[in-house]
């Protein structure tokens, strides 16, 4: 009989290192917590609207579909992909925004026009930020990162320098770029990294690559079309995918698991473990103190990355001027980022950001009516009561009016808010997190928390708390390397 592996979480971590694991011939069984699969990325449904209820920008196209490649199979399958054009619209005052376009063409001519001479730099940005994103993507994020020996290869070594990893991503684009706003534009993609840009490694730029020449896109249908075509794929090569199914504890003897316990009471023998849900919370809450790598203290010591308040919004009507991601920085970027990051506290002008689905898939929303998704990055660990989140909704509206033209309060006939607390009871977020671990230098690649326990030596993890970070395509990628890694260790032909 081939090995089992229980995975728990059916995230884009858990779903990937499940499939890949299922079709090279273990026998695998999902644990999802929740009852609708995807982690930070499930779907509801309310008054005839469709919300997504995590990522919204989908960047970086082949991760999803080398995924798909994988198992013979191609996102196409599972969904339409469409190319936002301009990819995102950037509010800098009520008569000052700015259309950032899907062609690169477009892109050169907003340049000049902000500021004039500045071609010859956007082209030398852009390719600098393409060798970055290949040789991230193909070379530094596939490494388990067990220790640096992961990254000696001299070929991989030699990159390190041209990857910028000693270079902060703000001084960096500085050296380039004097025009405030395409500052902010360039710097935009790192704040929900975890750092400020002075504190993110300007091998962060492949982001921009990402952005600004790959293209925003969007699946019709909305984002959880890729966690339903995941799962297909996942079930497709035989995993078992059982929801409401929290894991309690885990039984290890001489530094294995033999089986994992859920809420419910049932007991799941297993081979092999996989933690794709919050690493925090498995490592402190559910493994036993003998079986942690960590220590509470390392945890608090680490830096995360913010947390949001999020609102669900159906508008009764079309609303006017909408694009369908439009990012506000019509305040001080670098008193909100210190909000954040330096000096945690809830922020008194806020940059925020909106999203409405419906501007280009009217699947989403009933006949003349929009769906609206409103996210304000916010600290993590901060009181999150219902007062502040009323303050931030209307704050929120307040300025989005005056974008607009419009007040979209008395035509709101859905609202749902969602913030720390609902971070922390739906996923084990750690300190009501909502994008994991900072990716800041000393928080990345092997320094991250590791991939393979070194005290349970059956016990893998998976995610945006560990290898090579957070985000969609990251965490498809973790669960990859985490496959790869588990079968090394536990072959199928030697099990």
């Amino acid at each position: 009989m081939s090995k089992q592996v229980t995975v728990i979480g059916a995230g884009f971590a858990g779903l990937s290192a499940a499939a890949h694991l299922a079709r090279d011939g273990y026998r695998v069984r999902i644990l999802e917590k929740n009852e609708g699969l995807g982690g930070r990325a499930r779907q509801f449904s309310a008054e005839g609207f469709t919300f997504d209820m995590g990522p919204s920008w989908y960047w970086m196209p082949e991760v999803f579909e080398n995924f798909f490649n994988a198992f013979g199979r191609s996102a196409a399958d599972f969904y339409e992909l469409v190319r936002l054009d301009p990819s995102y619209e950037i509010v800098f005052g009520v008569e000052d925004r700015v259309e950032v376009p899907a062609t690169v063409h477009e892109l050169f001519a907003l340049f000049e026009r902000l500021e004039p001479g500045s071609a010859p730099n956007l082209r030398k940005f852009l390719q600098e930020a393409e060798y970055k994103y290949r040789v991230g993507i193909n070379e530094f994020v596939q490494k388990p990162g067990h220790s640096i020996l992961d990254f000696a290869d001299l070929r991989v070594f030699k990159s390190a320098f041209k990857l910028q990893m000693l270079t902060d991503m703000s001084t960096y684009v500085r050296r380039l770029f004097k025009h405030p706003q395409l500052i902010q534009l360039l710097e935009f993609p790192v704040l929900f990294l975890g750092a400020t840009p002075a504190n993110t490694p300007a091998l962060y730029s492949l982001m921009n690559y990402a952005d600004l020449a790959l293209g925003t896109w969007y699946p019709l249908g909305g984002m959880h079309r890729i966690i339903e075509g995941m799962a297909t794929v996942a079930r497709e090569q035989g995993v078992e995918i059982i929801s409401g199914s929290a894991v309690s504890s885990v039984k290890t003897v001489e530094g294995k698991v033999q089986s994992v316990k859920t809420q419910d009471g049932r007991t799941y023998p297993t081979d092999i473990l996989v933690c794709a849900a919050d690493y925090h919370h498995f490592e402190q809450e559910v493994l036993q103190p003998r079986d942690r790598m960590y220590t509470e203290q390392y945890w608090t010591k680490r830096t995360m990355a913010p947390s949001s308040l999020l609102f669900y919004v159906g508008i009764d009507r079309k609303v006017p001027g909408l694009h369908h991601h439009t990012l506000f920085f019509d305040a001080d970027f670098d008193r909100h980022a210190h909000d954040i990051y330096e000096e945690p506290a809830l922020p008194e002008d806020p940059l925020f950001y909106v999203c409405a689905p419906s501007v280009t898939d009217q699947t989403v929303a009933p006949e003349g009516c929009e769906n609206m998704f409103f996210l304000l990055p916010l600290a993590p660990d901060l009181d999150d009561n219902e007062e502040m989140r009323e303050h931030y909704w209307n704050l929120m509206c307040d300025r989005l009016s005056r974008r607009i033209g419009f007040d979209i309060r008395p035509h709101v006939v859905y609202r749902r808010s969602y913030a720390h607390r609902e971070f922390r009871e739906d996923y084990n977020a750690y300190r009501g997190n909502a994008y994991g671990l900072a990716n800041t230098l000393t928080q990345t690649a092997f320094l991250k928390p590791k991939l393979r326990s070194k005290k349970v030596r059956n016990l893998w993890y998976a995610g945006q708390l560990t290898t090579p970070g957070p985000g969609m395509p990251p965490s498809i990628i973790s669960g990859e390397v985490a496959a790869r890694d588990i079968k090394k260790a536990y072959p199928v032909a030697h099990a």
